[in-house]
């Protein structure tokens, strides 16, 4: 057995054995956590090598993984037993220090636990360094469930990669609404300002609500007088909001599509509007996320022209078994993923021919072949070193991405292109993603209070009574 090293004498700080999960899921993990230092067992190390091959986001961050430490270690000159100092690679983001198992550890598992799998190796270790650096807390960290219900049977210490999440609680996360008070004209209006531009009714309100308002945050109040309108500008104790076009009134329909609740409202408020180029909706099965969302696309890509062409892509997780490879070319491909897009497209174009009269069964074949033109379907595989100009492009099921892949998706976006992204947080398929950690969840965090990005979440259900007895009791 090798010479007994203490990685720090401070006994205040941890030792995080990291599983090689955490690493494919954040190749910058080891930048994550500040004082304390980090372990590598050689285990983790092996299973990195194992999945480095291939074009998959988890083969990129196996590689990319591999990278950082290898910087890590070159930059230290002297013998990495003794640990390597992160304050300089991670340019003082973290102050710990990274050790990789330098010996052979033969930590007697109880009887039963197979010693050939990984999982368990990685174990063993995490146990004999619990014995060498007690009283030190030394503490597992995995994205995988089983693996930290096995670490705390053997009575070590185990915690899930938590630097990724945006809120712990996705209960906490941002709405894009907020209801005024009854009293909000009371305490607020003392000093207002009120005027009329381009149709709109514009207030400008002074209190102790707008330090907490974002800038396009939607604001609603109900009674006699509805009021539903959108936080323009905020200045200190000053705000001004602005009210919305109604687009509940059939004079107001988009491709023959109303709002049927205050939700889809705000929504189509945002898709609308040319200065929002960001656009999230959150929402469960049936609030019509996909359905708004196209409608406000094909106005605007065949009325109005302000873009050239609708540009959809999701990620292609299954639900149940995958049914192979698929034949064609990458729009044929995508077809299966695309049958949201094939119900909506029916919907609206039985509602253009009814509100727009295009001339039966003709006209409806015309409208669809004409639709078909201006709409692409793309697969995310092929996404990187794009660059979409002018574009109308919608991200469908954004729960199943990554920030990291969310980041790379959102920047494709060149001039006059407007994002929407749509997602259920509550149908997340992809593992080791929770709805804290969602790329969803990340940019609805992130982008709030942006003058040009816009979000809401929808809660009534539209599709049928049904679909919504269905989605609230099972």
């Amino acid at each position: 057995m090798a010479t007994k090293r203490t990685p720090r004498s401070e006994t205040n700080s941890k030792l995080f054995v990291l599983d090689t999960n955490v690493l494919m899921h954040d190749p910058v993990s080891l930048y994550r956590f500040e004082e304390h230092d980090i372990y590598v067992p050689i285990m983790t190390l092996e299973e990195l090598d194992n999945n480095k091959k291939g074009m998959t986001e988890v083969a990129r961050n196996a590689r990319q993984a591999s990278r950082t430490m290898d910087d890590i270690v070159s930059s230290h000159p002297g013998d990495i037993a003794d640990g390597i100092s992160l304050l300089k690679p991670s340019s003082e983001l973290a102050s710990g220090r990274l050790f990789l198992q330098t010996e052979m550890i033969d930590q007697a598992l109880p009887a039963g636990v197979p010693t050939a799998k990984a999982d368990n190796q990685i174990l063993s270790v995490v146990m004999f360094l619990s014995e060498r650096f007690s009283p030190r807390e030394v503490i597992l960290v995995s994205k995988d469930i089983n693996m930290r219900i096995k670490a705390r049977a053997l009575g070590l210490q185990a915690q899930d990669y938590f630097n990724d999440k945006v809120l712990e609680d996705a209960d906490l996360l941002y709405s894009g609404m907020r209801e005024l008070p009854p009293d909000f004209w009371e305490t607020h209006g003392k000093e207002m300002e009120s005027w009329k531009e381009n149709g709109r009714t514009y207030f400008k309100v002074k209190g102790p609500l707008s330090a907490d308002m974002y800038v396009n945050e939607l604001v609603y109040q109900d009674g006699d007088k509805p009021l539903h309108a959108i936080v323009k500008q905020r200045n200190g104790p000053n705000t001004v909001i602005e009210t919305l076009i109604d687009y509940g009134h059939q004079k107001n329909n988009v491709w023959g599509i109303c709002a049927r609740n205050r939700e889809q409202n705000f929504a189509m408020n945002l898709l609308m509007n040319p200065e929002i180029d960001f656009v999230s909706l959150l929402g469960q099965a049936g609030t019509g996320k996909t359905l708004l969302t196209l409608a406000a696309g094909l106005t605007q890509v065949l009325e109005t022209k302000r873009y050239s062409e609708i540009i959809m892509t999701r990620v292609t997780v299954p639900m149940g078994e995958d049914i192979g490879f698929l034949p064609g070319t990458e729009e044929e491909k995508m077809a299966p993923w695309m049958g949201a897009l094939e119900d909506n497209l029916d919907v609206l174009n039985g509602g253009a021919e009814e509100g727009g009269g295009y001339g039966g069964e003709w006209g409806r074949a015309a409208t669809r072949d004409l639709i078909r033109t201006r709409i692409k379907v793309k697969s995310l595989n092929f996404m990187r070193g794009r660059t979409f100009i002018n574009k109308f492009l919608i991200i469908d099921e954004a729960q199943n991405l990554t920030p990291k892949q969310m980041r790379t998706l959102i920047t494709r976006a060149g001039p006059g292109t407007k994002v929407i992204c749509l997602g259920n947080i509550a149908q997340i398929d992809t593992p080791y993603l929770t709805e804290g950690s969602s790329g969803l969840t990340y940019v609805v965090d992130r982008f709030k209070g942006w003058p040009h990005g816009g979000h809401v979440t929808l809660q009534r259900g539209e599709r049928s009574r049904l679909a919504d007895h269905a989605a609230d009791v099972l």
